[in-house]
Protein backbone atom coordinates (compact mmCIF):
# COMPACT_ATOMS: atom_id res chain seq x y z
CA UNK A 1 0.00 0.00 0.00
CA UNK A 2 1.29 3.47 -0.84
CA UNK A 3 1.83 6.25 1.64
CA UNK A 4 -1.19 8.59 1.64
CA UNK A 5 0.79 11.81 2.20
CA UNK A 6 0.06 14.96 0.27
CA UNK A 7 3.67 15.77 -0.51
CA UNK A 8 6.36 13.42 -1.81
CA UNK A 9 9.15 12.70 0.64
CA UNK A 10 11.84 14.29 -1.59
CA UNK A 11 10.02 17.61 -1.80
CA UNK A 12 9.37 17.58 1.94
CA UNK A 13 13.04 16.97 2.69
CA UNK A 14 14.15 19.71 0.30
CA UNK A 15 11.67 22.15 1.83
CA UNK A 16 12.95 21.43 5.33
CA UNK A 17 16.55 21.91 4.18
CA UNK A 18 15.71 25.31 2.66
CA UNK A 19 13.57 26.58 5.54
CA UNK A 20 15.86 25.32 8.34
CA UNK A 21 19.41 25.99 7.16
CA UNK A 22 22.39 24.89 9.17
CA UNK A 23 24.38 27.47 11.06
CA UNK A 24 27.19 27.54 8.49
CA UNK A 25 24.77 28.64 5.76
CA UNK A 26 23.60 31.57 7.86
CA UNK A 27 27.19 32.61 8.56
CA UNK A 28 27.94 32.39 4.85
CA UNK A 29 24.98 34.65 4.07
CA UNK A 30 26.22 37.20 6.62
CA UNK A 31 29.69 37.12 5.07
CA UNK A 32 28.23 37.67 1.59
CA UNK A 33 26.38 40.74 2.87
CA UNK A 34 29.58 42.20 4.30
CA UNK A 35 31.48 41.44 1.09
CA UNK A 36 28.82 43.16 -1.00
CA UNK A 37 28.88 46.20 1.31
CA UNK A 38 32.66 46.39 0.93
CA UNK A 39 32.43 46.19 -2.85
CA UNK A 40 29.68 48.82 -3.10
CA UNK A 41 31.41 51.26 -0.75
CA UNK A 42 34.72 50.79 -2.58
CA UNK A 43 33.05 51.44 -5.94
CA UNK A 44 31.37 54.59 -4.61
CA UNK A 45 34.64 55.89 -3.21
CA UNK A 46 36.60 55.11 -6.38
CA UNK A 47 34.14 56.35 -8.98
CA UNK A 48 32.32 59.19 -7.20
CA UNK A 49 34.93 60.20 -4.62
CA UNK A 50 35.90 63.41 -6.38
CA UNK A 51 32.32 64.64 -6.57
CA UNK A 52 31.31 63.90 -2.96
CA UNK A 53 31.58 66.44 -0.13
CA UNK A 54 34.04 65.64 2.66
CA UNK A 55 31.32 64.77 5.17
CA UNK A 56 29.76 62.13 2.90
CA UNK A 57 33.16 60.74 1.99
CA UNK A 58 34.04 60.31 5.65
CA UNK A 59 30.83 58.35 6.22
CA UNK A 60 31.65 56.05 3.31
CA UNK A 61 35.20 55.49 4.55
CA UNK A 62 33.98 54.75 8.09
CA UNK A 63 31.40 52.33 6.65
CA UNK A 64 34.09 50.64 4.57
CA UNK A 65 36.41 50.16 7.54
CA UNK A 66 33.52 49.01 9.72
CA UNK A 67 32.50 46.42 7.15
CA UNK A 68 36.07 45.16 6.84
CA UNK A 69 36.37 44.86 10.62
CA UNK A 70 33.03 43.05 10.89
CA UNK A 71 33.98 40.64 8.11
CA UNK A 72 37.32 40.00 9.82
CA UNK A 73 35.51 39.26 13.09
CA UNK A 74 33.13 36.81 11.44
CA UNK A 75 35.99 35.08 9.61
CA UNK A 76 38.04 34.86 12.82
CA UNK A 77 35.17 33.06 14.56
CA UNK A 78 34.78 30.64 11.67
CA UNK A 79 38.47 29.70 11.69
CA UNK A 80 38.47 28.80 15.40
Amino acid sequence: MQDKSYMPRGIATTTLDVLNPERSVIVDMIMVQFLSAILVLTAIILFKGGQLPASSMSYYVVGLFGSVLALTGVYARIVR
